[in-house]
């Protein structure tokens, strides 16, 4: 039988070229590197910048380590205590004369209201309240005009918590200023400070019972000096000590906790950066006529007044830019003529000086006239026809009709 044989297959792969394996393994080298870049990539985008915020995190906290251990130190030395001290004693030295006013007024129907606490809960439009501050033991108190007027019934609450009946010795409505008496024992009366000496600048603290709460005190400079309101009788002291209703009439006070003027008006209904008080150069005198007459005696000079400004100047052909400007003179009785009619003042004469002051506007010679004493002789200059001339006038007692 014939046998056949065949061939068994060949089983082996055919093993791949060497170009085959370097073409193989520059492929992989690639991809490595690729996801080695990707990688790279990933971590500058992400981790990077979270690195970086770590280690500006570690150098701010760093910096302020080493700033909170230089500042305890600092604080060790430095007399910040010190200084804190000062601002304590002057309330101290202040807050004892300082009271709290409540006032009962006349309804607007015309009735008269009880100081009773429960009739006031009804009708609490009919109630008042304010600061003043004691300035003799004896029980004088000043406070403004507007916290007392009209009232029917007046209640002192004092420092140490005692509350006395507050009687008007006198007010003067053109500076807003009031003086009560009170009878009470072992009281603490405030000094007197001279607003004149102050400057833009100066520290200032406002003492009193901002909307009731009573033992306030709140901390300041003075903004500016001789703010006007429109009339010539207000010269305030501007200060950004926070002043609110119920701190009218309570003192502003010094570095030395001495009186240098008396709260009394704020821009707007509530405190807003601006509040006014009345220099104590003016509230001292108006304080010593209200306690010794009841009233204020002021001068009078018997003329109407305006300013000398730029435009007044080219009108009238005047040769100063500054003073008050005589627009007119009092004649109205021959038989007593007026001060300036006395003196020889005209209508048309620009007064430059009075009694060694320099005049700049009408509103510093009101006051300068107001000021003066009762029958004195005051020496005037005057512009009159770009002439300077002196004269003397003799101060006569102002009117009570005229305002």
């Amino acid at each position: 039988m014939q046998e056949f044989h065949r061939e068994a297959p060949d089983m082996h792969l055919h093993e791949p070229s060497n170009d085959q394996r370097e073409a193989a393994t520059r492929t992989a080298n690639r991809l490595s590197w690729f996801l080695a870049a990707l990688t790279a990539l990933l971590l500058v985008r992400f981790l990077v910048p979270y690195l970086a915020e770590q280690i500006q995190y570690s150098v701010t906290r760093g910096q302020q380590r080493a700033e909170l251990e230089a500042a305890k130190e600092g604080l060790k030395q430095l007399p910040l205590r010190e200084l804190s001290t000062a601002y304590q004693l002057v309330s101290k030295r202040v807050a004892p004369s300082v009271v709290h006013i409540n006032v009962a007024s006349t309804l607007v129907r015309g009735g008269v209201v009880p100081m009773d606490p429960r009739f006031q809960q009804l009708h609490p439009e009919a109630r008042g309240q304010g600061s003043g501050v004691i300035v003799d033991r004896e029980g004088y108190i000043v406070t403004n005009n507007h916290v007392v007027t009209d009232a029917t019934e007046i209640q002192v609450t004092l420092s140490d918590g005692r509350v006395v009946t507050g009687e008007v010795v006198g007010i003067d409505a053109l500076t807003d200023l009031a003086v009560l008496k009170i009878e009470a024992a072992d009281l603490e009366a405030a000094e007197w400070g001279d607003s004149d000496r102050l400057d833009a600048g100066a520290l200032v603290w406002a003492v009193g019972s901002p909307f009731g709460l009573q033992h306030s005190i709140t901390f300041g400079i003075v903004s500016a000096k001789h703010r006007s309101s429109g009339t010539a009788w207000q010269d305030f002291l501007q200060t950004d000590a926070a002043v609110n209703p119920g701190n009218s009439g309570g003192p502003l006070v010094d570095v030395n906790g001495n009186i240098v003027g008396i709260n009394t008006a704020i821009v707007g209904e509530a405190y807003q950066g601006i509040s006014f008080a009345i220099p104590s150069s003016i509230a001292k005198q108006v304080y010593e006529n209200l306690r010794t007459s009841g009233r204020v005696e002021r001068g009078w000079l018997g003329a109407q007044l305006g300013d000398v400004t730029d435009e007044v100047a080219r009108e009238f052909n005047l040769t100063v830019t500054r003073g008050a400007y005589i627009v007119a003179v009092v004649t109205t009785d021959p038989r007593n003529p007026s001060p300036a009619q006395r003196a020889g003042i005209r209508p048309g004469d620009i007064v430059v000086r009075w009694n060694e002051r320099d005049i700049t506007d009408g509103a510093t010679l009101t006051r300068l006239v107001a000021a003066a004493t009762i029958g004195s002789d005051v020496e005037v200059v005057i512009v009159r026809e770009g002439r300077e001339v002196t004269l003397t006038v003799n101060i006569d007692e102002r009117p009570l009709q005229i305002n």
